[in-house]
């Protein structure tokens, strides 16, 4: 897609981090957005920006994890603006697992696996039929993780197996698409190369009132700034990437018509290559040195 002006957008997780920099990033282009996110208030605050800047934009709460939230998100945007072209499943949220994986509470994998994995499903089935029956050039694109489809990151299980699942998700979409020849693609995004500063850490302000957690951050990381003092304690500096940085890319890579969106760094690509090679030569694999 060479062009977003006066194309609609359909941005999930679009109320803060990459989903609301997808969403301004495509309003600077001339495209018309709708923003879908669990946090009501921050939603309003995002799509009153954009109106701000004259862009035609709307709100429409959502939490991902009904599928009852995503068909109604397809019904107010094809309502609103009568076709959809750019589809973002963007939603994700941060489960703050540490320590040995069977001492978690079973709500954390319960809540991560209702998001990540079961937004994503919920999503294709609400829009991929009617971008597949519009027949039409348009893009739908799954935010993944690095840490999961390609990396295996012992400290974080939960997000890790959320984001293995959603990457096998993907792929096989994409295929499936490409074996019926339609104008419809489907693009693997993964933000990085390094940590992106979003509220990934703290997603405990979203989280559902049926699935209660401990109360306990037992890793002490709320933020990235978290991260970042927690390394200078061992002299270590942790690069970040802006949110903004990542939509920039993001549809630099849409115009191209790459599947995969995802930069990389010397050391992401060592570990990937060093995973693979361990792969096919069945050697036993070592924990990755990423940052």
């Amino acid at each position: 897609m060479k062009d977003f002006n006066n194309k609609v957008a359909v941005i999930t997780g679009g109320a803060s981090g990459v989903g609301r920099a997808l969403g301004e990033a495509l309003a600077a282009e001339g495209a018309k957005i709708v923003l879908a996110d669990v946090d009501a208030k921050g939603l309003d605050v995002a799509v009153s920006a954009l109106k701000e800047r004259g862009t035609q934009a709307i709100a429409v709460k959502t939490d991902v994890s009904k599928q009852e939230d995503l068909n109604n998100l397809a019904d107010k945007a094809f309502a609103e603006f009568g076709a959809v072209h750019l589809m973002f499943a963007n939603a994700g949220i941060g489960a703050g697992e540490a320590g040995d994986m069977w001492d978690y509470n079973l709500n954390d994998w319960k809540w991560a696996f209702s998001v990540n994995i079961w937004g994503v499903i919920h999503s294709i089935n609400a829009f991929m039929p009617r971008l597949v029956e519009q027949n039409e050039e348009a893009h739908f694109v799954v935010t993944g993780s690095g840490n999961g489809a390609f990396l295996m990151l012992p400290d974080a299980p939960i997000y890790t197996t959320t984001k293995a699942s959603v990457m096998a998700i993907t792929e096989t979409l994409y295929y499936q698409m490409l074996a019926k020849q339609s104008p419809v693609k489907v693009n693997a995004l993964f933000p990085g190369p390094h940590v992106v500063d979003t509220g990934l850490f703290n997603s405990e302000r979203v989280r559902p009132e049926d699935l209660p957690g401990t109360g306990v951050k037992a890793s002490g990381i709320s933020s990235v700034d978290d991260m970042k003092k927690m390394m200078e304690q061992f002299g270590m500096e942790l690069e970040t990437t802006s949110p903004h940085e990542v939509a920039d890319y993001a549809l630099k890579a849409l115009k191209e018509d790459k599947f995969w969106i995802r930069p990389s760094t010397e050391k992401s690509d060592q570990a990937l290559r060093e995973r693979t090679e361990g792969i096919i030569n069945q050697v036993n694999p070592a924990p990755p040195n990423v940052l």
